[in-house]
């Protein structure tokens, strides 16, 4: 069950990427055409200082998905109940929160930047963008929280989908007609609110076991505050360098960012996807387990350090083609720039290639013992952007963010492998360095090629080449440097073929009875 449900979280969380990636490259193009690229960064500004308010959840959702993961694996309803009761509460606060938060960013906001773009427009657009979220959190983020414990995000995961689907092409179609750019925010919010109808509508319909009236176990999600802690960490990384960059440069450099970002934005969020599919399987694994969830841990961290680094490699190798291409005709700020993939890209690495590391301290609750060296990574990520942006401008912001990851990602693999693995991170530590060498290597051949790509088409079919050559070639070299990983995964993958194959050839057979 819990092999078929990563499956499905996969396979749905990777569709949806695909989906929105094809209609998301069109959006800030038309934007930066129709609208110019200081439209293109305000509205980006927007959406990263929204995205702030993610705090106000207080870390309720990472300790309650943490929390369900015990009482989900020994199907204990009235435990999950007490749970949820006590993350409803939580919620419904936040909710409220929320909307009164992009009430106040929406007022003040317009007075502290500059802009072309009258005042009334830019609060509009705040209130549109942001008022989804509110309803969001107070409604239906307990629900979410189930179904990630559960393994279930593939249902979140489609609804969202259909959900960007619409959102984006009814966005598209009003770009194209040059219509006000409220109109086209106004359209996400309505989007926003069916998308929650609809989410709550599925769960009423597949969970009326769910019954919120129980007494509120509020103790077993106590870590809620450490891990805030944890989630400003993650937001101050995610966010930071946009609200830097707006204060101290301009909204076009903030565009030159963010064009890039959105590429290795797309990486992340395909990572994340792979990650939080079978994440749910190592929570449960962990509490049933600790022989069995170590070998199932090495052969994650082996084969998804191998996705990271070759999906990043082919990342690299094609971003500026694709800039260039991208960001033709746009004249009022050059896009292209040598020196942003490099940075980016050892930004996503550090980022990334931690997330094994990180996912065993998550699993074990370890978020009070680690949250003083998450606030030391704030620091120095903050103080570091901003010392940094004032001498280097854009390459200010990213180096301020390498320095606080170099120091994080080491700290990370160092507590998890001593503290909750019990060995020595070295074995992380060699799986970096493998890796780091073969991205090296492919690298300089390729730069040796000069791979010629001057159409959108060339971009995909490279794409594709370079990743049929790149993904088995970081699995090969990890296979041959980790033998007993490679023989353990190959042996549940011919289990779990074998158990499909049989799937197949039953079920002629029971038809055949029933007839």
């Amino acid at each position: 069950m819990r092999a078929k449900r990563s499956i499905l979280n996969l396979s749905f969380g990777l569709g949806s990427q695909l989906i929105t990636i094809i209609l998301g490259f069109f959006i800030p193009r038309l934007i930066m055409v129709n609208y110019g690229s200081e439209a293109n960064g305000l509205i980006a500004s927007i959406v990263q200082i929204i995205s702030y308010l993610a705090l106000l959840e207080a870390g309720v959702g990472a300790a309650s998905i943490q929390a369900l993961y015990k009482p989900v694996a020994s199907d204990d309803k009235n435990h999950i109940n007490s749970i949820l009761a006590a993350t409803s509460s939580y919620y419904k606060k936040t909710g409220i929160y929320y909307f009164f938060a992009v009430l106040l960013i929406a007022t003040v906001y317009p007075l502290v930047i500059t802009s072309d773009i009258d005042r009334l427009s830019v609060m509009l657009i705040i209130l549109l963008t942001g008022m989804g979220g509110a309803i969001n959190y107070y409604f239906q983020g307990k629900f979410k929280v189930l179904l990630a414990a559960e393994g279930k995000s593939y249902v979140e995961t489609s609804i969202v989908t259909v959900a960007n689907i619409l959102n984006n092409v009814i966005r598209i179609l009003l770009l194209l007609q040059g219509v006000n750019i409220i109109a086209v925010q106004a359209s996400y919010f309505i989007l926003t609110i069916l998308q929650i109808v609809v989410f709550y509508i599925y769960i009423n319909k597949h969970y009326k076991w769910i019954n919120l009236n129980l007494k509120p176990d509020y103790e077993a999600i106590g870590q809620k505050n450490s891990v805030l802690v944890h989630e400003i960490s993650y937001l101050v990384f995610r966010n930071t360098d946009v609200l830097i960059l707006t204060i101290f440069t301009n909204l076009k450099i903030v565009s030159i960012y963010v064009m890039y970002n959105m590429i290795f934005t797309i990486v992340d969020n395909i990572v994340q996807t792979i990650n939080g599919s079978v994440k749910a399987a190592l929570g449960q694994s962990f509490h049933e387990s600790k022989e069995a969830f170590i070998k199932f841990y090495d052969a994650y961290e082996v084969y998804f350090m191998g996705l990271i680094f070759s999906i990043l490699t082919v990342a690299y190798i094609l971003i500026l083609p694709f800039m260039k291409l991208y960001t033709a005709g746009v004249n009022d700020v050059n896009y292209i720039d040598m020196w942003l993939p490099i940075l980016f890209v050892v930004i996503k690495l550090l980022t990334n290639a931690r997330a094994s590391s990180n996912n065993v301290i998550t699993i074990a609750g370890h978020f009070k013992n680690t949250q003083n060296r998450s606030i030391l990574e704030s620091t120095i990520n903050l103080v570091a952007s901003i010392v940094f942006v004032i001498f280097m401008g854009i390459y200010g912001v990213l180096m301020g963010t390498i320095a606080a990851l170099l120091y994080r990602s080491i700290d990370i693999v160092i507590y998890a492998s001593r503290h909750l693995l019990n060995r020595s991170p070295w074995v992380t530590f060699k799986r970096w360095l493998t890796n780091a060498v073969v991205f090296v290597g492919i690298i300089l051949i390729s730069s040796a090629i000069n791979i010629p790509i001057h159409s959108y088409a060339g971009i995909m079919l490279w794409g594709a080449l370079l990743g049929l050559v790149i993904l088995p070639v970081y699995f090969v070299i990890a296979s041959l440097m980790e033998r007993e990983v490679f023989l353990y995964t190959w042996g549940h993958l011919k289990i779990y073929r074998t158990k499909l194959k049989n799937k197949v050839i039953a079920r002629p057979e029971v038809s055949s009875i029933s007839k």
